[in-house]
C-alpha cells in the first residue's frame, strides 16, 4: 500500500453525518472522477463516477444511498495496463437524477459554504483524484500533494482552492495538459492537510519520515562542515610550509627567537598535522601557537616572503 492508498483508506472510515456534507464530498467526487449525463440523444439523464479502488467505489455508493434511496449500477470495468488495475464505472440514470445532481451542486465550495461542508468537499476531490508522494531515499525529490480535475478550472480547481482556503490550507494551480492540478509542496502544508482531515496514521507516518530526513540533512550539514574547515586547515598548513620554507632560504629563520623557530621547523617537519596536533607536540596551547604563527607570517610578510 503507497502513501496515497493509506490515506484514502482513512479517510472511507468515517462517513459525513450531516446531509449538507455528504453532498459536498459528492461534489468532490464528481468535480475529480465523476460525470454529469444530461440532454444526451439516446441515454437517460444521470450521473456517473470512475474509480480504481472497489473500497473507496462501495464507500460512494452507500454515501449515494443514503442521500437518495438509490442504487448506482456497475456499467463498466475497463484494465489499466499501466497501473494494473481495473477502473470501475458506476452511474445513475432515470427518473430524480437531475434533481440529485443539482442538490449536489448546490454544495460546490463558492462563496458561503460552511467550513464542514468545504472539509468535505476537500475529502471527496482527494478520494476522487487526489495523491500525495514523500520524499524518497538518495533522490532530490521532495513532498507533493495534488488533486487532479480534468477539463477547466471552473469546474473543480478554484472551487478547490476556496475550499482549501476556508480550513486554512494554502495552494497553488497549474496546467498539466488539458487538466488543471490544485497542489500543496510544503511538508507543513501537507502536515496541516492530514491532521485537518483526521488522516492520523498518514500524519504520523510523514512524521517519522521528515524526522529522519532532518536527522539525515543535519548529519550531511556537520560532515559537509568538517570536510569544509579540514579543506582550510589543509590550505593554510601549505601556506604556512611554503612561507616558512623561504624564510629559512633567505636566512631569515636563522634570526628568529627561540620561540618562533621552534615553530617554523615544528611545521616544516610536519606539513599534515592539524594546528591542535602541532601545538601539542610542541607543548603549547593552540591559542599561543596560533599568535607564534600569526607573527611569523607578519615577518615573511615584511620580508617580501609572502
Amino acid at each position: 500500500m503507497n502513501f496515497t492508498q493509506e490515506i484514502k483508506r482513512e479517510l472511507i472510515r468515517s462517513v459525513p453525518e450531516k446531509r449538507c456534507c455528504k453532498c459536498a464530498l459528492l461534489a468532490g467526487i464528481f468535480d475529480t472522477c465523476g460525470d454529469w449525463e444530461f440532454g444526451l440523444k439516446n441515454r437517460p439523464d444521470g450521473f456517473s463516477f470512475t474509480s480504481e479502488s472497489e473500497e473507496i467505489a462501495g464507500y460512494l455508493l452507500g454515501i449515494v444511498e443514503q442521500l437518495f434511496g438509490v442504487q448506482m449500477a456497475l456499467t463498466e470495468a475497463v484494465r489499466d495496463p499501466k497501473h494494473g488495475r481495473d477502473k470501475l464505472t458506476f452511474a445513475y440514470r432515470g427518473g430524480n437524477a437531475f434533481e440529485y445532481a443539482d442538490e449536489i451542486s448546490d454544495y460546490r465550495p463558492y462563496d458561503g459554504i460552511g467550513e464542514c461542508c468545504a472539509l468535505s468537499y476537500v475529502k471527496g476531490a482527494f478520494l476522487g483524484g487526489g495523491s500525495c508522494t514523500l520524499p524518497k531515499e538518495g533522490t532530490k525529490t521532495g513532498y507533493h500533494l495534488e488533486f487532479v480535475f480534468d477539463g477547466s478550472s471552473e469546474r473543480g480547481a478554484e472551487p478547490c482552492r476556496g475550499a482549501l482556503d476556508r480550513i486554512q490550507i494554502f495552494s497553488n494551480t497549474l496546467g498539466r495538459g488539458e487538466r488543471r492540478v490544485v497542489y500543496l509542496k510544503s511538508r507543513e502544508a501537507i502536515c496541516d492537510f492530514l491532521s485537518v482531515v483526521g488522516a492520523e496514521s498518514a500524519l504520523g507516518t510523514l512524521e517519522k519520515l521528515s524526522a529522519v530526513r532532518e536527522e539525515n540533512n543535519n548529519r550531511n550539514r556537520v560532515e559537509n562542515c568538517m570536510a569544509g574547515n579540514a579543506d582550510r586547515a589543509a590550505t593554510a598548513s601549505v601556506a604556512q610550509t611554503v612561507t616558512f620554507d623561504r624564510l629559512r632560504r633567505n636566512g631569515t629563520a636563522e634570526k628568529l627567537p627561540p620561540a618562533l623557530l621552534s615553530v617554523l621547523e615544528a611545521r616544516l617537519e610536519n606539513p599534515t598535522l592539524s594546528l591542535a596536533e602541532l601545538a601539542e607536540q610542541l607543548h603549547v596551547s593552540k591559542s599561543c601557537l596560533n599568535h607564534r604563527i600569526r607573527r611569523l607570517m607578519r615577518i615573511a610578510e615584511e620580508k617580501g616572503s609572502l
